[in-house]
């Protein structure tokens, strides 16, 4: 059907029918936006054009401008394809180098949509204001596809919301001007496979001042104290800030909550006038008295109704809180266990139901379902940031969501989680320390518990009181995507870096956890995931990342489970189940998803360990167990889980949970104890008192001192693999060219878990490059690619690696591996072909070097140093000594993985606990000094003289180095790696009998 018999088809009906229900006779005409004829291209910014968009590599849609019979309006419509896990969707913008478009003149936008019923919300988006069409605000409305063929969708501009979840720049006005647009968006259904076709996008209608003016109160909630007056601020403002050209009403009135007019408040009505002329944001306000009586009550609530006549009305009516009080658990001075117990007494099932489920921040706009649910947490997941992303910006966010809490019976404060993995790494311009894998490298606890103090002071400062961190996997293979993540192979490694838990919550009886520079911490991912095999995944296109992990009953406690054991006697407060499954070989149970192992849950954890704080699930990994989803959520609560992270679905969790305790397939004793685990939490925290925002440490967010200690992080955690001729350090005369990649790029520098979850190369954040550390030392020359003239330095360094990334994303064979980019290999070879060189590797894990090592003169495990590139700049510049340490083994190729510490066969090109140092002074000696060693080692062991014996054992270690740097051999390397295994364990003296073993091998 064309468009031309769709207008013959109106004219005989606008015959029939008034003229003005057909268009209004000043409507002005339509304007078109789209015609998809072929007028606009398919480009990006800064051009103007059509272009496609999405999660992942297969996310974007398939676009073509398709002739068809039935289009709407001429020739062609758009037609596109789509199957989308993440998100996915396209976009027209115009060009960014001419003026915006101009459409407050039009009640709203339209289009053509060919349905195919299947039931989904398609959103649409508006782009305003701002520099350009990538740089404006978002603001989202949606339709459903619930029809089949053609049908012209209307979206009036009064029915688009500012987006909550996601916004590109920082705040602009907050206001729909439509002054300034920049083109528009659709964003397609998730988890169907589906077609669509699109035609005759236009302007539609006339403006009327609603769209111009609006009226907002300055808060959805206003708690007050029993016999308080609450007050009620209601403004209008105006798009450009023009006064008003019409009047604008309000009437108000109270009632209809669960306070009682007359006992519990006086009721007011009335109504609040701005005339014509009145000045964009005018307020004025409206008083409500609360009465007192001498009952101890929970939270009683006011609706104030506001009708608003010529502007837009608030998005929702505000409501008057008369805050709980007079009750037990209000007491601070009660001890925690009354308080939770009385507090428990009171609560139906679904409050409880409510305190069990965790919500993403972006899913509850902004917060109305924190007190309709009754919801006990929310989270930022990775890249889940306000806008703008600044530590104001997210303590705003976090006290209004916190404010909406106040609006619930008990006012039982929200606990927010974030995933601070190596420093508050979703805010910009915090502190990013190195990733777990470096902190390993730097064998230094007490520097681990000074990463987690300065994580802990940023995150709190920002109104957060809970980190999801630290991840305890004992990595056993380099081709898992996490494997930055963990300190290392070795779960003696693993348990001495825990100390970072008492950086993050002070000491293990949680005294602390209430202060302004403490969160609770969480031990992750319970239990084994750094022991999956690859190729075990069935996940996307994961290949090793939340797979299988099989051992033996023995295997299990010594690797994975030990650093557990050791994380509860510190007072870990939360601990979160792996996405991966358990395979314990001869339980005949085969692979079991953790999250449904309530023997390791409820029966080690909970039980064995006695850890009595709750145990939060990861993303969504309720929806990976077998069976309907009422099945999913029995299973998973019966197993352990406390809390539930349902980042959207929280309304069907919470809803199923109730229906299943209802029905009897779960225990309501089970219920209590998981709600009375994480109230403990959240009394100890104190959020009862003092729910919001404490930003007296926010100036201190990335400031020099915080900076200073992620410097110190990343210099010691530079590990020193080769340094033939002394190559290293350089000296401040000589003239230094630099190449490769990583060298100037703070975004590969910091890795995945920074600003966003898998992170990005650039400048996304504040730091230092290690390139502009180099520049403030000595004399340096900078070339990527190695394609500036070579003749006439004294030195290279050649700084290559990785690019972000996160996760199963990360795996090798899902688009990654563990060589060197053919870019970076040509930097290495031109470069140390020309002079004597220093390689940098910039990575999260071992990346193949051998067939290189030859031509190369220094070797640098850089890993990933986060922000502070002075770090690395200090030890090549001799500032600080190379003192690092392998926390992994470096394989000499990608068959040998996995190798570890303690296999039986051990050929690495560099053993587990491998590093040089440039040390103004190595001890001399050979097998008589080691000789002697090992007996005062012994002696030191047997004393409890810690700190003597690691020193013992560093001295021979150091002496061993020095004769096997010309070539590890497979003699060598297995009692050097089994020696630092040694020392880790307290066990000195027999440290340096292997280490003796490795001399006399070499």
């Amino acid at each position: 059907m064309r468009r031309t018999a769709l207008l013959a088809s109106a004219t005989l009906l606008a015959a029939l029918i008034p003229l003005a229900s057909a268009r209004a006779a000043d409507d002005p005409p339509p304007v078109p936006v789209d015609l998809f004829e072929g007028e606009v291209p398919f480009a990006s910014q800064p051009a103007e054009g059509i272009f496609t968009w999405g999660g992942d590599s297969d996310d974007p849609p398939r676009l073509a401008l398709t002739a068809r019979p039935d289009a709407p309006q001429g020739e062609k419509v758009l037609t596109g394809t789509y199957d989308i896990s993440g998100y996915g969707g396209f976009t027209h913008d115009y060009a960014a180098d001419l003026p915006a478009h101009d459409w407050s003149a039009h009640q709203g936008i339209r289009f053509w949509w060919d349905g195919e019923n299947n039931g989904k919300k398609v959103a649409f988006e508006l782009k305003d204001g701002g520099a350009n069409g990538e740089a404006s605000e978002l603001w989202t409305t949606s339709f459903t596809d619930d029809f089949t063929g053609w049908k012209e969708i209307e979206l009036p501009f009064t029915d688009f919301q500012y987006r909550t979840d996601y916004q590109p720049v920082g705040g602009i006005d907050h206001v729909l001007g439509l002054t300034q647009m920049w083109g528009y968006a659709v964003t397609l259904p998730v988890g169907v496979h589906g077609t669509f076709a699109m035609d005759d996008v236009e302007l539609y209608g006339r403006a009327d001042q609603s769209l111009r003016a609006g009226v907002t109160t300055d808060s959805a909630v206003h708690p007050v104290r029993e016999g308080g007056t609450a007050t009620v601020e209601v403004t209008v403002a105006t798009t450009g800030s023009a006064p008003l050209d019409d009047p604008v009403t309000v009437a108000y009135e109270t009632g209809g909550g669960t306070a009682d007019p007359g006992r519990d408040y006086t009721p007011v009505t009335g109504t609040l006038t701005f005339p014509a002329g009145t000045a964009s944001g005018a307020t004025r306000t409206i008083k409500v008295p609360t009465l007192r009586d001498k009952a101890a009550e929970p939270a009683e609530t006011i609706p104030l109704k506001l009708t608003v006549t010529g502007a837009k009305p608030p998005a929702e009516n505000p409501q008057i809180v008369i805050d709980a009080h007079g009750l037990p658990y209000l007491d601070p001075k009660l001890p925690v266990r009354k308080r939770v117990a009385d507090l428990l007494s009171r609560m139906s099932l679904e409050e409880k139901a409510g305190q069990m489920t965790q919500a993403e921040r972006g899913a509850v706009g902004e917060g109305a379902d924190i007190a309709t649910y009754g919801l006990g947490s929310l989270l930022s997941g990775g890249g889940s940031t306000p806008t703008p992303n600044t530590p104001a910006a997210w303590a705003r966010m976090i006290d209004g969501f916190q404010l909406r809490a106040r609006a619930t019976r008990f006012q039982i404060p929200l606990i927010y989680g974030v995933d601070a993995v190596h420093g508050h790494n979703n805010l910009v311009g915090a502190t990013i320390m190195p990733h777990n894998i470096g902190i390993g490298a730097t064998r230094d606890p007490q520097l681990a518990e000074r990463t987690g103090a300065v994580t802990a002071s940023e995150v709190r400062s920002t109104g957060i009181p809970w980190d999801f961190a630290p991840c305890l996997c004992v990595s056993r293979d380099e081709r898992w995507g996490r494997a930055y993540e963990s300190f290392g192979e070795d779960p003696a490694l693993v348990e001495s870096m825990e100390t970072i838990i008492q950086g993050l919550q002070g000491p293990a009886d949680g005294r602390e956890l209430k202060d302004d520079d403490r969160v609770l911490a969480t031990a992750k991912h319970f239990v084994g995931d750094g022991g999956t095999e690859y190729g075990s995944s069935t996940t996307g296109t994961y290949t090793i990342d939340q797979g299988v992990t099989k051992v033996t009953r023995q295997q299990l406690e010594a690797v994975h489970l030990a650093p557990y054991e050791s994380a509860v006697d510190r007072g870990v407060g939360t601990v979160m189940p792996s996405y991966s499954s358990l395979d314990i070989l001869g339980d005949g149970r085969g692979p079991v998803k953790m999250h449904a192992r309530g023997d390791m849950i409820n029966g080690v954890l909970k039980g064995r360990m006695g850890f009595d704080g709750f145990v939060i699930s990861d993303w969504d990994a309720v929806n990976q167990l077998p069976g309907d989803y009422a099945t999913q959520v029995t299973t998973a609560v019966d197993a352990g889980v406390d809390m539930m992270m349902v980042p959207y679905s929280y309304k069907d969790f919470s809803a199923t949970l109730v229906d299943q305790v209802k029905a009897g397939k779960v225990d309501r004793k089970r219920i209590d104890d998981a709600v009375a685990r994480i109230l403990t939490q959240k009394f100890r925290l104190g959020l009862f008192e003092h729910p919001y925002a404490d930003t007296t440490n926010a100036p201190q967010i990335g400031s020099t001192s915080h900076r200073a200690v992620a410097r110190q992080a990343a210099a010691e955690s530079q590990v020193l693999l080769k340094n033939s001729g002394g190559v290293l350090p350089l000296k401040k005369n000589q003239k230094v060219y630099v190449a490769g990649s990583d060298a100037d790029d703070l975004g590969n520098q910091t890795g995945g878990w920074t600003v966003t979850w898998q992170g990005a190369s650039g400048t996304h954040t504040r730091g230092t490059t290690i390139l502009d550390a180099m520049r403030k030392d000595g004399d340096v020359t900078y070339s990527e690619d190695a394609s500036a003239p070579t003749a006439g330095y004294d030195v290279g360094v050649v700084v290559v690696g990785e690019t972000p990334y996160a996760e199963g994303v990360g795996d090798v064979g899902n688009g990654h591996d563990l060589q060197l980019s053919a870019a970076d290999k040509a930097a290495v070879d031109k470069v140390c072909a020309a002079m004597k060189c220093a390689v940098l590797i910039v990575s999260g894990r071992p990346l193949l070097i051998g067939d290189r090592l030859g031509e190369i003169d220094a070797l640098v495990a850089s890993w990933l140093p986060g922000t502070e590139g002075d770090g690395v700049a200090d030890v090549l510049y001799g500032k600080r000594p190379f003192t690092g340490r392998l926390p992994v083994t470096w394989p000499k190729s990608e068959a040998q993985l996995p190798i570890n510490v303690g296999d039986a066969s051990y050929d690495p090109q560099f053993p587990y606990g491998w590093g040089l140092t440039t040390l103004t002074k190595i001890p001399d000696g050979g097998a008589a000094t080691l000789g002697a060693l090992a007996v005062a080692a012994a002696a030191a062991e047997k004393a409890g003289a810690d700190r003597t014996g690691r020193e013992l054992v560093l001295k021979a270690r150091l002496i061993v180095q020095r004769k096997a740097d010309a070539g590890i051999t497979a003699a060598v390397a297995k009692p050097f790696a089994e020696a630092d295994h040694l020392t880790l364990t307290g066990r000195y003296g027999a440290a340096v009998e292997r280490l003796i073993a490795a001399w006399k091998a070499d």
